[in-house]
């Protein structure tokens, strides 16, 4: 039944500056709902609205053949602290530092040359330059270890992190996390 995994109809709101997490089990319709906020899934009625710019991390990151530090502008403008104090934040820098051409490396066709963590940093880099106002961020700490995992809570999620004001969505499995969610979000066969 190919409606198993369709959103169902649903009223959701979070607010500007939430941090909200989404939880479920494998396959309740997390990422569907995630695609669906971007604007991704088409939908059958009512409305949704999202008010901002929005930053994207997905579960498997979109990654250009250049160097790790146009990935992470993407053609925006070079603006030197911000970026290292977002490379910082997302625990690239100690990476950074092992390539041979520190920043300016070139990466490979689709990351060949990163791990699946170096990848999900990367692009959660690229959505922190990017200076949006809404972060959707799709089960990014599933990919990095404990320890990296409690870095990028802790300077870019909650607190003073340089997501702070923002409004951001994660889904996640790590239960860890949802204490500090302004709002949860639970799904269960596409139901919010």
């Amino acid at each position: 039944d190919n409606d198993k995994f369709a959103l169902k109809p649903t009223t959701l709101q979070v607010m500007s500056g939430e941090f909200a997490v989404v939880v479920g089990r494998i396959g309740s319709g997390k990422s569907s709902l995630l695609s669906a906020i971007c604007g991704e899934m088409p939908m059958t009625g009512g409305q949704g609205c999202v008010y901002g710019r929005i930053g994207y991390v997905s579960q498997k990151p979109w990654i250009m053949n250049t160097t790790l530090r146009e990935n992470i502008l993407c053609g925006l403008p070079f603006d030197e602290d911000f970026y290292w104090r977002v490379i910082e934040a997302c625990a690239l820098a100690d990476d950074i530092s092992l390539f041979p051409a520190k920043d300016l490396s070139e990466i490979g066709h689709k990351g060949i040359n990163l791990s699946g963590g170096q990848k999900v940093r990367l692009a959660l880099a690229r959505a922190v330059y990017s200076r949006a106002d809404i972060f959707i961020l799709d089960d990014l700490l599933a990919a990095v270890d404990a320890y990296v995992e409690r870095q990028l809570i802790d300077r870019v999620l909650i607190g003073n992190g340089m997501l702070a004001g923002k409004t951001r969505i994660l889904v996640t499995h790590a239960e860890h996390v949802v204490p500090f969610a302004d709002r949860i979000i639970t799904l269960d066969d596409g139901h919010v």
